[in-house]
């Protein structure tokens, strides 16, 4: 293929990846040289309503097995996605991958074709492809994808990067790619996969390598999981650090690949070549890693189970539930122009969705048009895997599967337009964060910004949406006490000396914790102040127990649900965690631990 053929973002792929190549030789030859240090990010962000809303409506008629006749001289509209079992309210809404007769989309006069795909770096070219073509004034581009569906944790990256290709090639500003709504939700499918001992003790993640797509959702889970239980995240995936939890780029940016990658290393033996880093500098060492879990999700997840011993689930977005919707991504310029399909596609969804939830029929035929769609596996399992399976082997159980899809009330209360709380910018805001302070793989180098939430949304489309019964808003249920610690990390929130006052600086690590109590909105949460040896005993305790006091009304005040917080303690200077002979000692034993309890 001749490069005067290839697209700007296949150069700028082609481009980046002889950089990596350079750099690496450049890494190998120079020990010493400094590199991107590890880090310990501040805490994930839960939330404290679980969306999940039924509105009781007759039972529809069922799509067809035939093309719509209705539809077929309209311009066709594709859209893109994984094999992701969170879509099937919308493929059930358009009848499998073309529209149906008798469809959602079919009545809504929507000529919908889905394309799988499950490599990130072609979802970009296929949206690149239909932006070019648009650009030389075709308004309807039979290239490429008008929009694709990934997780929305995974979207700070992919609209970045791609939007950074856009204002390289058109000029900044001439065109935007923006979420317009949310059609379901990963509750379980998506997890991190590692030994038991990582979810029993998280401290025995340190030194692990993990197979993953970097930047995406499930990289993000993995992330999250690290940052909330204190371990630090090394983001150079040509690099290892002992004291860390390391990644390793899944090949293609497939996640069928993780899964694939982590079996290949248990059982041949497979290692990965890296340069040993200690302290963000090189020693000039190499070792040879084997895997030791991985990031995936349906049907990755279950090709581990199948094939390895003594592996589980360690985190899932089961807990972080917030975390991952299906989030739909259109060329702002094209979808304004055309709002009312843009609209129609989302009622569709919306109104086959609230089907699935109230009857198993629609459920059924759910799980065949995502066959059909995905053109893997089969109906029963797509059917099983949507509700969640468990399973055990070797005397160690693990889950399987587990997904939701979104009524209207369901996006309304995900993006804060029922109830005030949006969801979904708290996930985008914690993730960008993570973006640019891990810069994965160069981010920061090759990206000039990460796209804002208040650019990258737009809900003009969502609020289209009308005549379909929305609903009354979810509210989580805390009256039940949680009985076991899903993750527990302490937070260093700067006070006023001696008083129970929170500083400006610290108010950032609150907005941080805040996000991440968003996105695992089922959990419960304990929190327990700490201070360093300065003063008495029993001020200490009062001091420690005051902070605590703090930062849970600073989160109340933010929306988090009092009775969301099932204990308040404080232990003085009983538990320090550094020497308090130090300065430094000091700082780190003044500190608020805070656990999510499940």
């Amino acid at each position: 293929m001749k490069w005067s053929s290839l697209t700007l973002f296949s150069k700028s792929l082609i481009a980046l990846a002889l950089a990596g190549g350079i750099g690496g030789a450049v890494y190998y030859l120079s020990p010493g040289l400094r590199v991107d240090e590890s880090k310990q990010l501040e805490k994930l962000e839960v939330a404290g309503k679980d969306v999940n809303n039924m509105v009781t409506s007759a039972e529809l008629p069922l799509p067809g097995d035939a093309l719509s006749q209705t539809v077929a001289s309209k311009p066709a509209v594709r859209i893109a996605g994984y094999a992701w079992n969170a879509q099937s309210g919308i493929i059930v809404a358009n009848g499998g991958a073309k529209t149906a007769a008798g469809s959602m989309m079919e009545k809504s006069g929507v000529n919908l074709e889905i394309v799988r795909q499950d490599w990130l770096s072609e979802l970009r070219n296929l949206q690149m492809k239909f932006v070019d073509e648009y650009d030389k004034g075709v308004n309807y581009p039979k290239e490429g994808v008008a929009g694709i569906m990934i997780m929305g944790d995974g979207v700070p990256f992919y609209i970045s990067s791609a939007q950074q290709a856009l204002d390289d090639k058109y000029g900044a500003g001439k065109y935007q790619l923006q979420v317009i709504g949310a059609v379901g939700l990963s509750y379980g499918e998506d997890k991190l996969i590692g030994p038991p001992s990582w979810k029993m003790n998280p401290q025995s993640m340190k030194g692990a390598l993990v197979s993953a797509v970097i930047g995406d959702g499930d990289w993000v889970t993995a992330v999250n999981y690290a940052s909330a239980n204190g371990i630090k995240v090394n983001p150079d995936p040509a690099t290892y650090d002992a004291e860390a939890l390391n990644f390793l780029a899944s090949a293609n940016d497939d996640y069928i690949e993780s899964a694939k990658e982590l079996i290949k290393s248990q059982t041949q033996g497979w290692t990965v070549p890296l340069k040993e880093v200690k302290n963000g500098k090189l020693t000039g060492k190499s070792i040879n890693k084997k895997v030791d879990g991985c990031a995936t999700w349906t049907p990755g997840d279950k090709m581990v189970f199948d094939a390895l011993t003594g592996f589980t689930d360690v985190v899932s977005t089961k807990e972080f539930n917030n975390q991952m919707a299906t989030s739909l991504i259109f060329l702002r310029q094209w979808a304004e122009s055309n709002k009312a399909m843009v609209s129609s596609i989302l009622k569709a969804s919306y109104t086959a969705s609230n089907q699935m939830k109230q009857y198993d029929s629609w459920r059924k035929r759910a799980s065949e048009t995502t066959t059909q769609a995905f053109n893997v596996e089969n109906a029963a399992y797509w059917y099983a895997m949507f509700k969640g399976q468990q399973g055990e082997k070797g005397g160690i159980s693990y889950n399987m599967g587990g997904s939701r899809v979104f009524n209207l009330a369901d996006a309304n209360q995900y993006y804060g337009v029922s109830d005030g709380t949006n969801r979904y910018k708290a996930v985008y805001e914690q993730v960008s964060r993570y973006l640019k302070e891990l810069n994965p793989a160069g981010f920061n180098q090759n990206v000039k910004r990460i796209v804002p939430y208040d650019e990258a949304v737009n809900l003009s489309f969502l609020k289209e949406v009308k005549d379909i019964d929305a609903g009354a808003t979810y509210v989580t249920d805390y009256s039940k006490k949680a009985t076991s610690v899903m993750a527990s990390g302490e937070w260093r929130i700067n006070f006023e000396s001696g008083r129970a006052t929170i500083r400006p600086e610290g108010k950032d690590v609150l907005e941080q914790i805040y996000n991440l109590l968003i996105q695992a909105e089922d959990s419960k949460l304990e929190l327990i102040g700490h201070t360093d040896n300065t003063g008495t005993q029993d001020g200490n305790y009062a001091l420690s127990t005051a902070r605590a006091e703090a930062v849970k009304n600073y989160l109340i005040q933010k929306g988090i649900p009092a009775d969301r917080f099932q204990k308040i303690d404080g232990r003085g200077q009983d538990e320090p965690a550094a020497d308090n002979n130090t300065a430094a000692g000091k700082a780190q034993n003044r500190r608020v631990v805070i656990s999510l309890l499940k």
